[in-house]
């Protein structure tokens, strides 16, 4: 079994929606090509992220996290162990890029030089994709197409960048990139090196989720699947990590803002053989039951 891909340059629109809400019922990840988001600037995004991880960690400490933050933006290193007892190691780097508002340079690195204007150039053209995906998906569920936009936040939405940056390890039995899990945001766009890593969970099996250069996978969040009554998947997904390569990652986690209501949407309700799956969260209430692995319904 493969990972879906759906070819965005299809001039029939229904076709390729259709495709889309498809791969997200049954699979709830996909990757999309010929987006219409440059291949070039894909490529410059790459250049950009990596070098800011290999520069020494003097310039990275620039952008970290706060020791008292609560919040995620800000350059770490992070270990957890899994469930198997293997170390879960990744360096990484979030940062904001929509809306405007949200948007804090203080943990945007100052070098390469052109960073900024990538990620910015990056930020407005994924945004048109994210929103275009999103409509597919809203009327996949019988909605008007602005639903699952408005469902999350409306202009409120967020946009969150995240790099992960996996070392090579000889060891796979004794490190594990990110162990498996759901997203808890809406939706996730995702571009790496070649180095891969990014395995599905589907049949009770383990997928390698292969990507062409240009081509970008998409990921269903706990979000849109409470948010469409269970319709859509959250894919359980992990990443895994290279013996001999530097495996690198960029989602952009595309999200409500924290003190946002998420809920089964409120047109899908419609009599008892329609009844909501999911409870009410505040997005911020949610992240942390689902981080500490509390119950949610």
């Amino acid at each position: 079994m493969d990972v879906p891909i759906v070819d965005l340059s299809n001039p029939n629109e229904d076709l390729v929606a259709r495709a889309v809400v498809k791969a997200s019922e049954e699979w709830g990840i996909f990757q999309v090509v010929n987006h219409g988001i440059p291949p070039e600037l894909i490529r410059r995004l790459k250049e950009v992220g990596t070098k800011f991880f290999e520069l020494p960690e003097t310039e990275k400490e620039a952008v970290a996290k706060p020791e008292d933050s609560v919040d995620v933006e800000g350059y770490r290193t992070k270990y957890q162990k899994d469930l198997e007892g293997r170390n879960a190691w990744v360096d990484h780097l979030f940062h904001r890029i929509w809306p405007p508002s949200r948007v804090s340079y203080r943990f945007w690195p100052k070098l390469p030089m052109d960073y900024r204007e990538v990620n910015e150039d990056y930020a407005k053209h994924l945004k048109k994709l994210s929103e275009k995906i999103m409509e597919w998906l809203s009327e996949g569920l019988g909605l008007r197409r602005e639903a699952l936009i408005e469902g999350l936040g409306g202009e409120t939405v967020e946009y969150l960048m995240k790099i992960n940056y996996y070392p090579p390890c000889p060891d796979q039995d004794l490190v594990i990139g990110a162990p498996d899990h759901t997203d808890v945001n809406g939706i996730t766009f995702l571009v790496a090196n070649e180095a891969l890593g990014l395995q599905a969970f589907k049949d009770n099996h383990w997928i390698d989720v292969k990507y062409t250069t240009s081509g970008i996978i998409v990921i269903v969040g706990d979000q849109f699947h409470r948010m469409s009554n269970g319709k859509y998947m959250s894919a359980k997904h992990r990443a895994t990590m290279d013996k001999e390569k530097t495996r690198i990652s960029w989602p952009v986690f595309v999200e409500s803002s924290l003190d946002h209501e998420f809920a089964p949407l409120r047109e899908l309700i419609t009599g008892e053989d329609n009844a909501p799956k999911f409870k009410p969260y505040v997005y911020k209430d949610f992240k942390f039951r689902k981080l500490k692995k509390l119950p949610l319904d």
